[in-house]
């Protein structure tokens, strides 16, 4: 089980009901509840999560005309 830090109890806790998530950013991260008082825990894990590659574009806008 992951382990995270409940602020209300202030000591670090094993996760309970833990849920991985991707946040807005791309992030992941896993939520769920403290074992004890129930006060709901986050705990943002490293790295990006694996998104679709942005495709490429191969053309680049030719501005090398010019005006006489």
């Amino acid at each position: 089980m992951p382990e995270g830090y409940c602020v209300k109890c202030k000591a670090k806790k094993e996760i309970v009901d833990a849920v991985e998530e991707v946040m807005k950013n791309g992030r992941k991260a896993i939520k769920g509840r403290c074992p004890t008082c129930g006060t709901v825990m986050f705990k943002i894990l490293g790295g990006k999560a694996s998104a679709t590659p942005q495709p490429s574009n191969p053309e680049a806008p030719s501005g090398g005309g010019s005006a006489s």
